[in-house]
């Protein structure tokens, strides 16, 4: 049994698994809102977790770019036109705040 309580327009606004003050109702876990509620919660947490992960793929992808050009690997040449650009951009960005180095812990093991 789920506690629910609906905004003005009817729909739910807040589903819990314990009873509360602010609850209107109480529905079933097969009640159709319910499984839409969470379903709809677990696709949110979903996107939240892959927007904070891209977030975080963005510095290893960009570091993992810089080595392999480094040692002779790739080219930025070899890369299409516009992710030439944007490695471009983001290499200036980081020079102008001082090649941003300082922002890694030397003391946590290494990604790769």
């Amino acid at each position: 049994m789920f506690y629910v309580q609906r905004g003005a327009n009817g729909q739910l606004v807040r589903v819990e698994a314990a009873a509360y003050a602010e609850s209107t109702e109480s529905l079933p876990a097969d009640h159709h809102e319910i499984q839409a509620w969470y379903s709809n919660q677990v696709v949110e947490n979903s996107l939240k977790q892959l927007k904070q992960s891209d977030l975080e793929m963005i510095r290893v992808l960009d570091d993992l770019i810089q080595v392999l050009t480094s040692k002779g690997v790739i080219r930025v040449t070899d890369l299409p036109a516009a992710a030439q650009a944007k490695l471009m951009d983001r290499t200036q960005a980081r020079e102008a705040l001082g090649g941003l180095d300082h922002l890694i812990n030397d003391d946590e093991p290494g990604l790769i």
